[in-house]
C-alpha cells in the first residue's frame, strides 16, 4: 500500500517512515497541507491507499487540509496528533477523517489501523462522506461542485455565491449562504446538526447549537419557503425541493 504521511517534523517522519517500510508500505512525505494536497492530484501517478495526517501544520490546520481532502477524493484520512481532547476527536471525525490516533500511539496499533481502512470498500467518486450511511448525514463532508444548481424556483449560483428566488435575487449572509450549499447538495438527505456545524462554522457542536438553529430560521425566512428546510427531530436539517 502506498502511503502519504503529513507531517512537519522531519525527524518524526523519518522515524515513522522507517518503520512503515519494514512492513512493507511505500511511504511518501509530504511536509505541508499544500504539499500534500498536490500528491493527492491526478496527475502526480499511482493512488495513495492512506493519509496519515499530523493536524499541526506550518501553512495551514489539519482539519482545513482534511477536509479539502475529503471534498476531491475518498482516500482514507488517519488523524495522527497529539490533540486529545474530545472535541478535536469528534470535530475531525465529522470533517470526513476515517480514524483518529492520538500521540504517543503504540506503532502495532496504528498499523492495525492503517490495514482496517485499508480494507474497507472505496467510495464511487463524488460520494464521499462523513458519515457511514446516508440516512445519517451522508455527503456533509463535500463542498457542492462549481457551478449552478437549481432547485424548483431556488437558484443557487455556487462561484459568484448569488441566490435567485423566482427570478429574484437574495442577499444571504456568508454563513447562510454556506448552510443552503451544504444542504443543497444532497436534496433530501438528512444531515446530523454536528456535521453541519464542523462544515460551515469550522468547530465542533458544544455551544454552537443554537447559532444553527438562528441560521436555519433565518434562511427559511430570506427564502420565504419555510418547508424549504426540514428538521428532523433529533437528528439534523434537510432539505425539500419545492414545486415550481
Amino acid at each position: 500500500m502506498r502511503l502519504l504521511l503529513v507531517e512537519d517534523d522531519d525527524r518524526v517522519a523519518a522515524a515513522l517512515s522507517a518503520v512503515l517500510a519494514k512492513h512493507g508500505f511505500d511511504v511518501t512525505h509530504a511536509r505541508s497541507g499544500e504539499e500534500a494536497l498536490r500528491a493527492l492530484l491526478p496527475a502526480q501517478g499511482p493512488s495513495y491507499g492512506c493519509v496519515l495526517l499530523d493536524l499541526g501544520l506550518p501553512d495551514q490546520d489539519g482539519f482545513e487540509v482534511c477536509s479539502r481532502i475529503r471534498r476531491r477524493t475518498s482516500t482514507p484520512v488517519i488523524m495522527v496528533t497529539a490533540r486529545a481532547d474530545v472535541r478535536s476527536r469528534i470535530h475531525g471525525l465529522n470533517l470526513g477523517a476515517d480514524d483518529y490516533v492520538v500521540k504517543p500511539y503504540d506503532t502495532g496499533e496504528l498499523l492495525a489501523r492503517i490495514h482496517a481502512v485499508g480494507r474497507r470498500p472505496p467510495l464511487r467518486p463524488g460520494t464521499e462522506s462523513a458519515a457511514p450511511a446516508p440516512a445519517d448525514g451522508a455527503g456533509a463532508g463535500e463542498r457542492p461542485p462549481a457551478g449552478s444548481l437549481q432547485l424548483g424556483p431556488v437558484d443557487i449560483e455556487l462561484p459568484t455565491r448569488r441566490v435567485m428566488v423566482s427570478g429574484e435575487p437574495i442577499a444571504l449572509t456568508r454563513k447562510e449562504f454556506d448552510l443552503l450549499a451544504l444542504l443543497a447538495q444532497r436534496p433530501g438527505v438528512v444531515f446530523r446538526r454536528e456535521q453541519i456545524i464542523s462544515e460551515v462554522w469550522r468547530t465542533s457542536w458544544e455551544g454552537t447549537g443554537r447559532t444553527l438553529e438562528v441560521h436555519v430560521a433565518s434562511l427559511r425566512a430570506k427564502l420565504r419557503m419555510p418547508s424549504m428546510i426540514e428538521t428532523v427531530r433529533g437528528v439534523g436539517y434537510r432539505l425539500v425541493v419545492p414545486a415550481v
